[in-house]
């Protein structure tokens, strides 16, 4: 069995299945976040509250629940390097890092731009903010951390055990709402009770998730491969590729 998900692991099979992957991945994304774009902007009633300002949800809201899938699937792969010692587990961890920062910052700038109408300011020391610019920081945390060492390897693992370690920021923010007082708003689609929202604000809502998970994984795809090539550049099965 161990045999098999090393082989399954190896840089030449993840670099082919990623490569396969990445066009059709973000072919997908495409289609659902026009979709969404469309829907969401257009044909979604304005909200009764925050009227036409609301609609900024259909970008802060996938970006920063994007920001927080990535970090948590950064320090499981970085994890799977350094407990099983899959070299595969730290390039993918490598290959996540910026694409969840992108999201982390997209995140902030629309929450940012949000807050102003609702809140009367830009930044306010709020828990959800808060907590979410300090994923940030963990971020370029691990991104520096990893370039900080000539040695690849201690890279890879010093830059593991940071996310690993600041997981627990993960939890915090998707709590801060419900154990604060919060100015942020509370949960309205990822929660056990039926959504607060009706369809027609839901489904484009939920085609813009689908889409931005898409487009990660997409460009994750397209990362890992980059990744891998620098990597194993000296590899001969690397330089056949370049070749080709």
């Amino acid at each position: 069995m161990w045999t098999w998900f090393y082989r399954l692991a190896s840089p030449p099979s993840v670099y082919r299945v990623a490569g396969v992957f990445a066009p059709w991945l973000l072919l997908s994304a495409a289609v659902f976040i026009v979709y969404g774009i469309i829907d969401g902007l257009a044909f979604a009633p304005p909200d009764y509250q925050q009227g036409d300002a609301f609609r900024i949800i259909y970008v802060h809201a996938p970006a920063g629940w994007l920001s927080m899938f990535a970090y948590t699937l950064m320090a499981i792969a970085g994890a799977v390097g350094l407990i099983w010692r899959i070299k595969m587990g730290h390039a993918v961890a490598a290959a996540v890092a910026p694409v969840g920062a992108s999201f982390t910052v997209l995140g902030l700038v629309t929450g940012s731009l949000w807050g102003r109408p609702m809140w009367g300011t830009y930044w306010a020391w709020d828990p959800r903010l808060t907590s979410e610019l300090i994923l940030l920081f963990l971020y370029v945390g691990v991104i520096s951390l990893r370039a900080a060492f000539e040695d690849p390897n201690r890279g890879d693992r010093a830059a593991a055990l940071l996310a690993i370690v600041g997981v627990v920021n993960v939890p915090i923010i998707h709590y801060s709402v419900q154990w604060w007082n919060s100015l942020h708003q509370g949960a309205t689609v990822a929660k056990f009770a039926k959504p607060s929202m009706p369809g027609s604000m839901l489904w484009p809502l939920l085609a813009m998730f689908m889409g931005y998970m898409l487009f990660f994984f997409g460009v994750l795809c397209m990362r890992v491969c980059a990744e891998i090539l620098n990597r194993e550049r000296q590899a001969s099965w690397v330089r056949e590729v370049v070749r080709a």
